[in-house]
């Protein structure tokens, strides 16, 4: 599949980093609207926030790194920095937790860096309403620390759950785990404070109200502004939807010789219509061998096993009891083999660690190496799951006969909802990022797009939670969206008419050129 997607690069305009003197003028008008220790300029502190997970070529760190960051603690603090930005036309860049693997928080052109991370109150817990209300720079775990004390939980919980930023989540429109049980953000986030590009703030969700959970009043604004990856603005406050801590958990995982017998499971398990089934997860021949062989966070797993299928219930006691017993029925009728309690348990349990792992691959030669994680996601159905199975270990396998930087970590497939419509399918990838020089980075970019490519062809989307906005598989959106990347275009150059909010991103520097019709249908495969 190599090289079937090959595009021109897209012939965006460029911006360099601010000019000094630019940078000299926005940290004095600065000045009077945040304290000095709210702006940072020495050389750690733009460091430390010109990375995240996603691997890129160490030699190049220097381009991404921001003039200076400042850290808000209120909406009207926020508004004023952006106000400042878009009057002298600075780049500005929403952080969060940088937890984020589509580079949505690293500064592509510089500029400020508005790092929300002390914006982390609890404003309001509204225990009859079940709802509480939060600065964005709040992460999950701290958060449900506080609202375990009233038995409440905010179940919203992404792989990087002790680290990532109610924020953030706002603006990846992030994917939970147990979003089956649960819905994911764009589900329990009710309404939130939202500071456009502009320096105005709106506030968006189902109607006015912040706890309104469904209006038929306009457009359903909310949605616009998740999953923009910082191109929109900066949400400052939200009002998140609670529920009660769950009594009992059953999570247990179970071994099949070959993968075609756990996909068939993993289908039964989520179409069996069990009212406290939060997910299931179905791992491939090549996600057992690495966890077996490389993640020090794993439990190890008998060596004939080819394929794991987990699944989690969360609830009351006598309903997960009850669910759980329909669980092992299915199980018992497609072969599954149970791997006892204490692997089950303790790998759902470490479902959190391995977000922070020190890892190591191998090259093809069998050279153990360090390797920093990467993974490309998309949004499948059930139905075509095995088909992107193969194709992107395929794409991976071509990249790791041409050199040693990468290697194959395996796949994963979650379920989406609770009917099992789509799989969150994502194929985790080894990159050796002291070799990765600009020529293994052009492979790893054609291999993104041909990734995006093969998820498109089976009727996927390129992303169901990272976004899609880095190179590579970025190109495809425009075929992905069809008249909706016109849409976007038309709703970017309308909110952020300087183009000073993340530019850069999702191809929207499109918005501010002329006629782009011809380049549009070429990434749309309209030739």
């Amino acid at each position: 599949m190599t090289g079937e997607t090959e595009l021109a690069t897209p012939t965006v305009s460029t911006l360099e980093h601010p000019p000094t003197d630019l940078i000299d003028r926005v940290v004095e008008r600065l000045h009077g609207v945040l304290r000095p220790d709210q702006i940072l300029t020495g050389k750690t502190d733009r460091y430390n926030r010109a990375r995240v997970p996603a691997p890129f070529p160490v030699h190049r760190w220097r381009e991404r790194v921001p003039d200076l960051a400042v850290l808000p603690e209120s909406t009207e603090e926020v508004a004023a920095v952006v106000r400042i930005a878009n009057e002298l036309k600075c780049p500005v860049v929403p952080r969060d937790g940088g937890t984020g693997l589509t580079d949505g928080a690293v500064p592509l052109r510089g500029g400020i860096v508005v790092d929300v991370k002390r914006m982390n109150r609890i404003h309001e817990l509204d225990l009859e309403n079940r709802t509480v209300t939060v600065g964005t720079g709040i992460n999950m775990l701290k958060l449900n620390e506080v609202l375990g004390r009233h038995g409440l939980i905010y179940p919203d919980d992404p792989a990087s759950y002790p680290c990532s930023l109610v924020g953030g989540r706002i603006g990846t429109s992030g994917w939970s785990l147990i979003g089956a049980r649960y819905g994911h953000t764009r589900d329990l986030v009710l309404s939130f404070d939202f500071v456009l590009p502009t320096g105005e703030i709106l506030h968006v969700g189902d109607g006015i109200g912040r706890k309104i959970s469904k209006s038929s009043s306009g457009y359903q604004l909310k949605h616009l502004f998740m999953g923009h990856q910082g191109t929109l603005g900066i949400a400052t406050k939200a009002t998140l939807k609670l529920y009660p801590k769950p009594e009992a958990e059953l999570s247990p995982f179970w071994a099949f010789d070959d993968y075609d017998a756990a996909y068939r499971f993993t289908g039964a398990l989520a179409r069996a219509g069990v009212a406290t089934f939060a997910g299931a997860v179905l791992f491939d021949e090549w996600k057992v061998a690495y966890l077996r062989r490389d993640d020090e966070a794993y439990i190890p797993q008998p060596a004939d096993v080819r394929a794991l299928t987990c699944a989690v219930l969360y609830g009351w006691e006598d309903e997960v009891r009850v669910g759980g017993k329909r669980l092992f029925r299915i199980a018992k009728e497609h072969g599954a083999r149970y791997l006892g309690d204490e692997i089950s348990e303790g790998d759902w349990a470490a479902r959190h660690d391995r977000y922070a792992t020190p890892l190591h691959g191998r090259t093809k030669s069998g050279q153990v190496v360090p390797m920093s994680w990467h993974c490309e996601d998309a949004a499948v159905n059930y139905t075509d799951v095995p088909a992107v199975t193969k194709a992107w270990h395929e794409i991976v396998a071509d990249l790791r006969r041409r050199t040693d930087v990468f290697d194959d970590w395996g796949m994963f497939a979650y379920t989406s909802a609770d009917t099992g419509v789509d799989y969150l399918t994502e194929i985790d990838v080894g990159i050796w990022e002291q070799r990765l020089d600009d020529a293994a980075w052009a492979m790893w970019v054609q291999a993104k797009r041909d990734i995006a490519a093969a998820a498109l062809a089976h009727g996927g989307s390129i992303s169901a939670c990272h976004g899609s906005c880095r190179e590579g598989e970025v190109d495809l959106v425009p075929r992905e969206l069809g008249r909706g990347f016109d849409v976007m275009l038309g709703v970017k150059r309308m909110l952020d008419p300087n183009n000073i909010m993340n530019p850069g991103k999702y191809l929207l520097d499109f918005a501010y050129q002329g006629d782009v019709s011809a380049q549009l249908d070429e990434l749309r495969g309209i030739r």
